[in-house]
């Protein structure tokens, strides 16, 4: 019911909206003598607010077009490499007609970015994306809005997204011999799973994990997030937070955790510095200072659009990472495509080397919890691990903005390229025969 109401208060606001943005551009006209006056500024600027505060926030785009490798600009084009019912894997194709700078990104790693599923769209990671760009081959985990996604093509369970990632790093890997796995924030749970399930079937694994500010062992330095999922019954979220998708999209009847209660929770852990960022968003539209404003409408764009998430999915989450810890005890199963479940054996790891990264000021994965993966992946030589925590980086900052570019992202890239074969391998015949085996 909670959703079929929000609907219908966002229908009946959509109009409103119209009229805001509509009168905003009619009080800002340059045209209009009155346009000027510090009144109607101030009529025009609290028309766009509340335009931007009451309008629907669609899917933002990649818009990477183009990036500059080593002072050549390279053209990119966006392509869908995989389709599954509920996640796209997207390549970022790079195109260049200097024959110096082909030859470059031919030899170059291939990366698989796996983006969360936790509320947001993948375009959250585009200056991730856009910075790797420079010195990989990328490919990225784009997850559908549950909303969408018709009932016939079914549920969606973390073993599902566990599944998923192992197709799409073997994918990779039949097109270039290895792939290198980036995950950042609530991918890194199953990422590990997924590399420790192909471990153990002896398939090969990703040279290198980058792991980045995810719950590994949420036990560690909890957050206010953590202290939700783990303070909570299971039984609490399933009754609170889960409601079936109007009849108005494809996804109708589908049990979901809507995204506009996701953002009410972003929202409400900093509610003080989202109603100042809006005021000083008004301030900047009666000074004129249009940077700053499009600095805001950029981030707002990608902030307030959020997708919905399969209920199973969900819960599963819950109960698996925050709950029960099934990960670090080493209980924790997985059931493959064919049905089998399989126990999940980080130990198992051997041939990846491991990368995690921690911002020293992140409030959604406390200190220590994406570090726990080096306890776990005993089998990984000890001068294959390394950590690396960014000082003065919150949750974002560890894979965008300033710190992300200048800190992070050369860590990053040496990392990746230290574990890179100039001229690797195609998978071999034990792998696929080790497939085999386990369906």
């Amino acid at each position: 019911m909670l959703y079929q109401l929000y609907e219908t208060q966002r229908s009946l606001m959509e109009p409103f909206a119209d009229f805001a943005q509509a009168a905003s551009k009619f009080y800002g006209n340059p045209q209009s003598p009155f346009s000027h006056t510090p009144f109607v500024q101030r009529v025009s600027a609290g028309y766009d607010l509340l335009y931007r505060l009451g309008k629907d926030y669609e899917k933002p785009v990649f818009g990477i077009d183009a990036v500059d490798v080593d002072g050549v600009e390279v053209a990119i084009q966006e392509r869908i490499e995989a389709d599954k019912p509920f996640c796209e894997l997207r390549r970022f194709k790079r195109f260049s007609d200097d024959g110096d700078t082909l030859d470059k990104l031919k030899e170059q790693p291939a990366v698989l970015v796996v983006a969360p599923l936790s509320g947001h769209y993948a375009t959250l990671l585009r200056d991730t994306v856009r910075t790797l760009l420079r010195d990989h081959k990328v490919y990225i985990t784009d997850w559908k809005n549950a909303r969408l996604v018709p009932l016939a093509d079914g549920p969606f369970h973390l073993d599902d997204y566990v599944n998923y990632v192992e197709e799409f790093i073997r994918h990779i890997q039949q097109a270039y011999g290895e792939v290198h796995v980036v995950s950042v924030c609530q991918p890194t749970v199953p990422v590990l799973a997924a590399v420790s399930l192909m471990a153990s079937r002896g398939e090969p694994v990703p040279r290198s994990l980058v792991m980045m500010g995810g719950p590994i062992d949420a036990r560690k330095s909890p957050t206010a997030v953590n202290n939700l999922a783990m303070n909570k019954s299971y039984e609490w979220f399933e009754n609170n937070v889960i409601y079936r998708v109007p009849d108005n999209y494809p996804g109708a009847g589908r049990r979901v955790y809507p995204g506009f209660l996701q953002h009410t929770g972003f929202v409400a852990m900093n509610p003080d510095r989202h109603a100042k960022s809006h005021y000083d968003y008004f301030k900047d539209l009666i000074k004129g200072d249009d940077t700053s404003a499009e600095a805001h409408r950029k981030f707002y764009d990608e902030y307030n659009a959020v997708l919905d998430m399969d209920a199973d999915y969900y819960l599963e989450t819950i109960r698996t990472v925050f709950q029960d810890f099934l990960l670090v005890n080493g209980t924790w199963e997985v059931r493959s495509p064919e049905g089998v479940a399989e126990r999940v054996r980080p130990q198992d790891i051997k041939d990846a080397a491991l990368l995690t990264i921690e911002g020293e000021l992140d409030d959604i994965s406390g200190a220590g919890q994406t570090a726990a993966a080096h306890d776990l992946c005993t089998g990984i030589a000890a001068d294959e691990h390394e950590h690396y925590e960014v000082k003065g980086a919150g949750h974002y900052g560890i894979f965008s903005g300033r710190r992300w570019r200048e800190l992070v992202y050369p860590k990053v890239r040496d990392f990746i390229r230290a574990h890179h074969s100039a001229t690797p391998a195609r998978p071999p015949e034990r792998a696929r025969k080790a497939r085999a085996l386990a369906a």
